[in-house]
């Protein structure tokens, strides 16, 4: 079997080609630009293209399957080819729904806590020795690629994004994919470049639920009242519904425990608690009893970049979290408050995403950061010249954010320099952004912060 990946360099794309290859799958891609980590991972596996660009003549009327990448335009020149030659032509969704339609699948959407709930669920299956395909999107500790694909496993576990699948096809992902076990994490407007309204937003979800297999399970947080709504108003009556809520906890010393029985975690955070309880009632689908969770989630240490601890003494603490959304924000900076109520916090976020850096969005900011001691935000002037968007005033930044306290930067050197000079004693550095801060290195920082102490 042969299969081609147009825009193969993307996040799932590379995924999807490796766990092809090694199904024994001859695979070829195409990308005109291609980053790490997916550059040295095809490399790796044999699946770099030798140039950079677009080839129409590797699309041979011998492919079995073409797969088109979300990052290609319409008037790719090699899906015209593969048009004009009449090739079966595949989004990454609808080849992973190909791939598992005789299994059980549990896909997990919301507009936060995807990565992490798909990633405890993974953990705790592999933990409790079943045998599992996936696909997610963030990497995870014991991971070695995103995507598996078997013929054996009866399984399959989905992240379930809510963006658009292709060039040619403008649904949601996460409507291709038909779950048995649906999870919805929560509901907070996103992408309004596709999505203008908050009510075309949450439709999307509505739909989610409208397409769960017949005789599937819903689970979904009923602390958010956008999800309870959606939820309770789809009157489908053959789907079970499990609402879920915070589970019983404490923290001491430092360390969070699940309440009754008492299970010390690595994770910490109101919002983790929840995606714990989300994946719990998912596992509980698939036979796995609350005894051996416990035992398996004990051993969880999240997934990357999502309250990922960088550096760590007895007085200080730098984390990274892809938090971007405002409710991210929100749940990130009162997750450090709660695990460190005796240090003073300093959190920077950086404006990213296309919502995120569009004017109309940024009043969803609004107090997103008041419980950090000190709060910087950073946007980069060539990251909205890169999606075509107007210029920011850092004035306009500061108000949408409702804080005047809130200090706007457009060079991230220009951050890290307050950073490096503020006090390190009993403070904590929270680093929140989809992106990178223009390249800053986040252990090099936290090493020098640290000097500050000694």
């Amino acid at each position: 079997m042969k299969v081609h990946f147009i825009a193969i360099g993307g996040s799932a794309m590379h995924n999807l080609a490796i766990a092809l290859c090694q199904k024994g799958i001859a695979v070829t891609g195409s990308d005109d630009e291609i980053f790490d980590p997916a550059r040295s991972r095809l490399a790796r596996h044999g699946l770099l293209p030798a140039e950079e660009g677009w080839y129409p003549e590797r699309i041979t009327e011998d492919l079995d399957a073409v797969v088109l990448g979300m990052h290609a335009r319409e008037d790719n020149p090699e899906l015209l080819r593969a048009q004009e030659l009449g090739l079966k032509i595949y989004s990454y969704p609808e080849y992973l729904y190909e791939q598992s339609k005789d299994k059980r699948r549990i896909v997990v959407g919301g507009s936060h806590g995807k990565t992490t709930t798909t990633a405890m669920i993974l953990h705790v299956l592999r933990h409790c020795g079943v045998e599992t395909d996936y696909m997610v999107g963030a990497q995870l500790k014991g991971f070695d690629v995103m995507v598996r694909l078997s013929e054996t496993a009866r399984v399959m576990v989905i992240e379930g994004d809510e963006y658009l699948t292709s060039p040619i096809d403008r649904r949601p992902k996460f409507h291709l994919y038909h779950p048995d076990v649906a999870i919805v994490t929560g509901i907070e407007w996103d992408h309004i470049n596709v999505f203008p309204t908050f009510d075309i937003y949450r439709q999307q979800f509505a739909r989610f639920i409208d397409l769960i297999s017949p005789g599937g399970t819903l689970i979904y947080c009923d602390e958010d009242a956008e999800v309870r709504r959606v939820a309770t108003e789809n009157l489908r009556t053959d789907l079970r519904r499990l609402p879920y809520r915070c589970p019983e906890h404490e923290v001491a010393e430092g360390v969070t425990y699940l309440a009754r029985p008492r299970v010390p975690l690595r994770i910490f955070g109101h919002h983790n608690l929840l995606n714990l309880t989300a994946a719990r009632l998912a596992c509980r689908e698939v036979g796995i009893g609350d005894a051996q969770f416990d035992e398996a989630i004990a051993t969880f240490e999240g997934a990357s970049k999502r309250l990922e601890l960088v550096k760590a003494t007895d007085r200080f603490a730098l984390y990274k979290d892809f938090a971007h959304a405002p409710s991210k924000l929100r749940a990130t900076i009162q997750a450090m408050r709660e695990q460190y109520p005796g240090r003073r916090l300093v959190a920077c976020m950086e404006l990213h995403t296309f919502s995120s850096l569009t004017q109309e969005f940024l009043r969803q900011y609004a107090h997103t950061m008041d419980l950090a001691d000190v709060r910087y935000v950073y946007f980069s002037r060539h990251a909205l010249q890169l999606k075509h968007l107007p210029d920011l005033d850092p004035d306009a930044v500061r108000a949408a954010f409702a804080d005047p306290e809130v200090q706007v930067f457009t060079d991230s050197g220009a951050m890290v320099q307050c950073l490096k000079a503020l006090p390190w004693e009993d403070r904590n550095l929270l680093m929140m952004s989809s992106g990178n801060f223009d390249g800053i290195d986040f252990a090099a920082l936290a090493a020098e912060l640290q000097l500050k102490n000694n």
